[in-house]
């Protein structure tokens, strides 16, 4: 059971994710069954200005570090920056957990966890413009660049920015049960629980290629993605022996000619998801899959949600995928 919830305030706080903390575990709701709780805004200097993200924009904390020291609960939203965080900032995070206290950062909060040492062996994740730096600074931490939110048990990590109300009301259901989180769902107007990662919102760039003798057929390939194609033919276009070219590709782009010229379909199809209507098996036959069931495998592979998932969060047309 959470009931004393407490969030660390720092300079330049993001008002997006410190407000889903506030809308969670800030607001009285006993009337709708939702159970009360100890809400407290902690700083370093209890009183005074900080800024935010949002230029003129100003915020106080309540309460000082020390009443981090006994919540059930420490939330902590992205702080501003990535690294340089205030000692006493880390010290009293770390004795909340060290007192048994379950953490939760909001998307690059992460690094304020893992400057306390709180990543150490343990899975996690952040917002995934960040999760490649986020491994390298802690390469102790096991980072997960797909998924929402990780729950390590006491530490619990989200994506970036919207991920944060899934990690709030994942922990709300972990402690207070469904039915509780799905009121306060219901009166944020948001689902109690999305399906899928975060890999459907990563916008994955071409790789790019500095040999002339691949590059001509990788640009071959992007422009005839419905045609079938086998490593023997791409080598024989590259004038390279089969051998030499799967090596010279892995060594350019750092995958095999079949996993990236299905990872080229795929991207494709999610052009094709939203911004046409075209149904599945057009889009299959557009994309060289050949079929419907194959662009699913893949694009669910790849993206972590189906096709027609995809399409109805981010395609232009109301349509439903047909096939």
């Amino acid at each position: 059971m959470i009931s004393r919830v407490a969030t660390l305030l720092l300079d330049r706080v993001s008002m997006f994710e410190f407000g889903v903390v506030c809308e969670v575990f800030g607001i009285d709701r006993t009337e709708y069954g939702v159970p009360a709780f100890d809400f407290r805004i902690c700083g370093i200097r209890p009183g005074e200005p900080l800024t935010s993200v949002t230029p003129g924009l100003t915020l106080s904390a309540g309460y000082g570090l020390d009443a981090l020291r006994d919540a059930d609960l420490v939330v902590v939203p992205p702080p501003g920056a990535q690294s340089g965080f205030p000692e006493e900032a880390l010290d009293a995070v770390r004795a909340a957990a060290e007192a048994g206290a379950t953490v939760l950062s909001l998307c690059s909060g992460a690094f304020l966890l893992g400057e306390a040492g709180l990543l150490d062996g343990r899975k996690c994740t952040t917002h995934w413009g960040y999760v490649e730096e986020l491994a390298a600074r802690f390469p102790t931490a096991v980072v997960d660049p797909d998924v929402l939110f990780v729950d390590e048990g006491n530490l619990v990590t989200s994506a970036g920015t919207a991920a944060g109300i899934d990690a709030c009301l994942h922990v709300v259901r972990r402690e207070l049960g469904s039915a509780v989180a799905n009121t306060i769902a219901r009166r944020m107007v948001v689902p109690p629980q999305r399906d899928g990662g975060q890999r459907q919102f990563i916008e994955q760039p071409v790789v790019a290629c500095t040999s002339d003798s691949l590059s001509v057929t990788m640009a071959w390939m992007s422009e005839n993605l419905d045609l079938p194609h086998t490593v023997d033919e791409l080598a024989a276009r590259s004038s390279m022996s089969t051998r030499t070219f799967a090596r010279k590709f892995a060594a350019e782009t750092g995958t095999t000619p079949v996993k990236w010229l299905t990872t080229q379909r795929v991207l494709y199809a999610r052009q094709l998801l939203e911004g046409t209507d075209l149904g599945l098996e057009a889009i299959s036959r557009r994309t060289g899959f050949g079929s419907g069931a194959l662009l699913r495998h893949h694009f669910n592979r790849v993206v972590g949600v189906a096709p027609g998932d995809y399409r109805r969060r981010f395609g232009c047309h109301t349509a439903e995928l047909t096939q």
